[in-house]
């Protein structure tokens, strides 16, 4: 595919961005699913390209894009924790 920019601002005009939940592009003030973008501009089937691939495609061309933060794993605490910050901090008299 031949992109260029202008294109790209070009096809999207006008276009709904669908609710992001992971990977996007933002083109003007819009954040657009990834996928969305690129069945867009290549008018293809969004099983036949990657997310990724729409990404490094946009970002060559000087798009902003964003993908998943990555998940950070959820601190566990012990019920002795638990039940010391459920109680607080002990009063100094």
């Amino acid at each position: 595919f031949d992109l260029t920019k202008s294109g790209v601002l070009e096809s999207m005009k006008g276009i709904k961005p669908e609710p992001v939940t992971g990977e996007s592009v933002i083109i003007g003030r819009r954040h657009y699913p990834a996928k969305q973008v690129g069945q867009v501009i290549t008018r293809q089937d969004r099983r036949d390209f990657s997310a990724g691939e729409v990404l490094r495609a946009m970002a060559r061309l000087g798009f902003t894009c964003r993908t998943l933060p990555e998940a950070t794993p959820a601190r566990t605490e012990s019920p002795l924790q638990r039940a010391s910050a459920m109680l607080g901090t002990p009063l100094t008299v």
